[in-house]
């Protein structure tokens, strides 16, 4: 089984015990409208996680803009739902799977590998006919005990020293207008780090907005096959979380995430900016 999942495969582990359903739904600048959106209906037995609340730290100087949660605390909040080593999780959005995808990372992240992501999201979900509730399951806590993949995360420092490394590669996942400085509707600075190639993480979905398939993903990130490692990255490290699970779906296992990203990037007033014009 790979990172992403059918709606058809989901709806036949909807009853399971060893399974728990994650709702991810969050509009950026609307901090309520996700839950309400799971208030109102979502897929049976779902629990809901919030961006900012669950899935990020506290903002301070450094760190940008959704900093990573402190991973006890974080611990606390899976194992508040009811997920322990035994149980398959499933996330879900209705944002392209951005934030379905960042709760994806952090569940490797502790340690936890069974995780996994439904493909289409909850629109797709109501569209085929399949069953929603209002109804707030349930559940039973436990203790979750992380299992820390420090590997996985790269800090601005580490970034920094690695970023003009031959063999390293720097992947910006921002809209090409970001990217290439033209434009910058939420951060400071615009621009770049030196060296980033652009990948657009809504590129890792087709035209009806499924997420593509593995040989497509391979497609997709053939100039980064000689790569020893690369370090993927957005605006503040969650719209960075799709690519790193397209790259694994695409046979990479090198993939590591710039948690503070852009965000944090330009808080350094030493930190070079490289732009593209036209």
């Amino acid at each position: 089984m790979g990172q992403v999942v059918s709606i058809d495969w989901v709806r036949e582990q909807v009853d399971k015990p060893d399974v728990q359903i994650i709702d991810c739904r969050f509009v950026l600048g609307d901090l309520v409208a996700g839950q309400q959106a799971y208030n109102e209906s979502h897929i049976p037995g779902a629990l809901y996680v919030h961006l900012e609340e669950d899935l990020s730290g506290v903002i301070s100087e450094h760190g940008g803009r959704h900093p990573l949660p402190d991973a006890e605390t974080f611990a606390n909040k899976i194992g508040s739902l009811g997920i322990d080593e035994n149980v398959t999780v499933i996330a879900y959005d209705d944002q392209g799977g951005a934030m379905a995808s960042r709760f994806w990372w952090l569940m490797q992240f502790l340690g936890h590998p069974k995780t996994v992501v439904m493909d289409g999201g909850f629109s797709k979900w109501t569209e085929s006919g399949f069953p929603v509730t209002a109804e707030i399951p349930a559940v039973t806590a436990c203790q979750y005990l992380p299992v820390i993949q420090e590997e996985m995360v790269k800090s601005m420092a580490e970034v920094k020293e690695k970023m003009n490394t031959s063999g390293v590669m720097l992947i910006d996942s921002r809209e090409p207008n970001r990217y290439r400085g033209i434009e910058e509707p939420i951060d400071f600075k615009a621009g770049h780090i030196p060296g980033a190639l652009n990948f657009f993480w809504k590129d890792s979905l087709n035209e009806t907005g499924d997420w593509k398939t593995v040989e497509q993903q391979r497609e997709r990130f053939s100039e980064l096959e000689q790569a020893d490692e690369i370090i993927v990255y957005c605006g503040s490290g969650v719209t960075a979380c799709p690519n790193v699970l397209a790259l694994k779906e695409a046979g990479f296992t090198n993939v590591r995430l710039y948690s503070g990203s852009w965000s944090d990037w330009i808080t350094y007033p030493d930190n070079p900016i490289a732009t593209l014009e036209g």
